[in-house]
């Protein structure tokens, strides 16, 4: 039996992003869709002075008309150390700070100047640290079913993958016909996030940030409880 997620690669993706990775057997990062001006794919957020704040990876010649695979980074000279330097002062006076920031250089510092492969590189580097044995597949590298589109594609990528159930946010409820999945022998199922605050440094507790945020604050093993934290729909 094999639970799959399908999604596009993100910059420090937060807490829900990773519940359905630990959730799966599979998890393919889906590079070779269209690209997205303004979403999650090359920033996020952290918390800088009790306050959200951007974070972004400065991309070349980035179009909604180009696909993921084929976004180049901007040479590491005009941001790298920038980025760095945002991170370490939001973060210096946390607790897991000395754990995290050196997984955190180390990813800043990957020498790939593609856009999916950072981002994969990223995923699988963090997931390592979190103790996630998921498997993660870069659809653009395995699959060959790139003129397939929506809910077709999907499908066949579960076929490939001899997948039993399907997850993903309860958000892309809207996105998928049950009656096919079921047709198809797979069980579609979408996870919702449970209310999980953990302390952080401002007033109050600002959910839905870069998994950076949670990291610093509660370590790669105080994660785990956060990551468990969602519903079956």
């Amino acid at each position: 039996m094999t639970t799959l997620t399908i999604m596009q690669p993100y910059l420090f993706p937060y807490i829900g992003y990773w519940q359905l990775l630990h959730a799966s057997d599979c998890f393919v990062v889906y590079d070779d869709v269209n690209y997205i001006n303004r979403g999650w794919i090359n920033r996020n957020r952290i918390l800088i002075n009790d306050a959200p704040g951007l974070i972004t990876l400065p991309l070349l010649q980035a179009s909604q008309n180009r696909k993921i695979r084929d976004i180049e980074i901007a040479p590491a000279a005009q941001w790298q150390r920038r980025l760095l330097r945002s991170i370490e002062m939001a973060y210096r006076k946390a607790p897991c700070f000395d754990e995290v920031f050196p997984v955190v250089e180390q990813i800043l510092s990957h020498q790939d100047s593609n856009l999916a492969g950072f981002l994969t590189y990223q995923l699988r580097t963090l997931a390592g640290f979190m103790h996630l044995g998921t498997r993660i597949v870069p659809s653009s590298q395995v699959y060959e079913n790139s003129p397939l589109t929506a809910q077709a594609r999907i499908l066949d990528i579960c076929r490939q993958e001899q997948a039993t159930t399907y997850i993903n946010a309860q958000g892309g409820r809207e996105l998928y016909d049950p009656t096919a999945f079921a047709e198809a022998g797979i069980d579609l199922r979408f996870i919702a996030m449970r209310p999980l605050p953990y302390r952080q440094r401002g007033e109050g507790f600002t959910p839905y940030l870069s998994i950076i945020d949670a990291l610093m604050e509660v370590g790669p093993e105080g994660i785990r409880p956060h990551l468990a934290a969602f519903d079956y729909l």
